[in-house]
């Protein structure tokens, strides 16, 4: 019997601002790594004591914490890792997400208060491989980038109920099984498996002779076009009330190595939106519109109700809106603090958006630095002031409309 949940909202922190923003848009659990043995090498990730912080962060929140340790290390890293595993136990940590079985037990040796999740990594899509985990001491799996909505119910009805079940929502998919590629460490020297993927699947490919260098032949998977591997992203925003009824314990957002902005508008989006799909009321069509105010490839609903199909024209993210502030401080009558991230200037149409606040356009009033109005700002970090309609929470974003896509 499946048993409809309202899922953990599961945000990525690539670094403790994006900790930051994820929590106070709403995640009810963040995941990130420390410096190693994590799958986003190029994310900010966290020092031993700044994994401490964000982890008393956290938790004066009410957010968990979930720890990536799903490398597969070689022989000779594995002299590191008991200390590591210490370290996070001793931080608090709520939970450690593996891929390897190794790191599975020595997790539960070296980290026995943290939970253990087994990372999609493990290409869990399976009843039989889900509840052999659960055997050995698992607590959740993350199922399988690739399985459907009739799979998941199907696992989720044919394992222990105290087995739980956490399957990715939103974010970039890749296009080998489960992310597990060799394309980008033969071409690049940069192992995807170890964090470094340089996402070889996104280049525009063309065929070449030998005997003939130079003559570029186009290489077509069918008439639209040569990107005969780009994967669109997964947006399964319109469908959380099927991820409801499925019984699934968390949704997950991908997305620790993109911006901290990314981490506040999607996390928030998903969490107005399922908090309406829980409580049986209407969507608000704002919080709906917000993951398309975030840089993103065409979305899909990935392999949830068969196929994604693929965006074979280009490879280029879609951007066309760009945040100019952030909000550091607000009166009750709107006088607020902001430092600004990309220049704008009075009489602009511009949006806000923040924590729990619905967004909402303006024309940007006189600017003032250091009490002197000004026109424009220009220079990044600079501290400036701005009156806004009302008062918003600290750390709202300001933003513009602006095409950035590179078309």
């Amino acid at each position: 019997m499946i048993v409809r949940k309202k899922p953990e909202l599961l945000a990525p922190a690539g670094d403790m601002e994006k900790l930051r923003m994820a929590v106070l848009y709403g995640a009810d659990a963040v995941y990130l790594a420390g410096t190693s043995f994590g799958m986003r090498a190029f994310a900010g990730n966290f020092t031993p004591d700044e994994l401490c912080e964000a982890v008393r962060f956290a938790h004066a929140h009410g957010v968990r914490v979930h720890v990536t340790v799903n490398t597969m290390p070689r022989g000779d890293e594995l002299r590191e890792l008991p200390a590591h595993l210490e370290r996070l136990d001793d931080a608090g940590v709520d939970a450690l997400i593996v891929a390897d079985l190794g790191v599975f037990t020595l997790a539960g040796r070296y980290a026995p208060k943290c939970e253990r999740h087994i990372s999609t990594q493990q290409s869990v899509a399976n009843a039989v491989c889900a509840r052999a985990w659960y055997d050995l001491g698992a607590k959740r799996v993350v199922l399988a980038r690739e399985v459907s909505m009739q799979e998941i119910r199907a696992i989720r009805a044919s394992t222990p109920p105290e087995l739980q079940i956490e399957t990715f929502a939103h974010g970039a998919m890749c296009v080998s099984y489960s992310g597990r590629c060799l394309l980008s460490n033969y071409m690049t020297g940069r192992d995807a498996n170890r964090g470094e993927c340089a996402q070889p699947c996104r280049y525009q490919y063309a065929l070449m002779e030998e005997k003939r260098p130079g003559e570029y032949f186009p290489v077509f998977e069918d008439e639209k076009g040569t990107y005969i591997m780009n994967s669109r992203d997964m947006c399964m925003i319109d469908h959380l009330d099927d991820l409801c009824d499925a019984g699934v314990d968390c949704i997950k957002l991908e997305g620790r190595a993109k911006s901290e902005y990314y981490a506040a508008i999607v996390t928030g989006a998903y969490r107005h939106v399922l908090d309406a799909v829980w409580a049986g009321e209407p969507i608000d069509p704002a919080w709906r519109d917000e993951v398309e105010h975030v840089s993103h490839r065409h979305y899909s609903t990935g392999f949830y109700y068969g196929q994604p199909g693929q965006f074979t024209e280009d490879a280029r993210y879609l951007r066309e809106w760009q945040v100019v502030a952030v909000v550091e401080d607000c009166d009750a009558d709107g006088n607020a603090t902001l430092s600004l991230r990309n220049k704008f200037a009075a009489g602009d149409a511009v949006e806000v958006v923040g924590p729990d606040c619905r967004p909402f356009s303006m024309t940007a009033p006189t600017l003032y630095v250091d009490g002197e109005p000004c026109d424009a700002v220009r220079t990044p970090k600079t501290v400036f002031q701005m009156k806004l309609p009302r008062r918003v929470p600290p750390l709202s974003f300001v933003r513009h409309k602006v095409e950035l896509s590179g078309r």
